[in-house]
């Protein structure tokens, strides 16, 4: 596989992770590593990916809160309660765990919902899914280059 074919897989593969859908990025990066494509490129591909599907997240949750009233919507009051309590205590700052496997895409979600300005919603996500594989990246480069040489 050509390089502008596997980074465009991962990014895809990221952006997929990053909403509700399941995804497994990380062995998408790790395996494009380990063939050898440029680490940079993988960075920047993977975290765009998983950006632009956290704001896909967002947008579904600037529309959800339209919908909340109605009886067929799938996350039932007192889950609303407590995320509104989550975000209300941790506000935007919320979103710098956006990376993180099971809670973050709800988070993302919730920054819609509380309608979170655009601009702050892509700076905090880029920083927290950026840092994340840059993190993959550098643990990859120093823990598997001898076994995968």
């Amino acid at each position: 596989m050509d390089e502008v074919t596997s980074l465009l897989s991962l990014a895809l593969i990221a952006l997929a992770s990053a909403t509700l859908l399941p995804g497994g990025s990380e062995a998408a990066l790790a395996g494009l590593w380990y063939q050898g494509h440029t680490p940079w490129l993988l960075w920047a591909a993977a975290t765009l990916g998983n950006t632009l599907g956290s704001l896909i997240n967002v947008a579904m949750g600037r529309g959800a809160r339209r919908l909340r009233t109605k009886r067929w919507f799938p996350v039932s009051r007192r889950a609303l309660a407590r995320g509104t309590l989550w975000y209300r205590r941790f506000g935007a700052w919320s979103l710098l765990i956006s990376w993180a496997p099971i809670i973050g895409d709800p988070l993302t979600v919730l920054a819609g919902v509380f309608r979170l300005a655009w601009w702050k919603s892509v700076v905090l996500i880029v920083i927290a899914k950026g840092a994340r594989y840059a993190l993959l990246l550098l643990a990859a480069d120093q823990w598997l280059s001898g076994w995968c040489g």
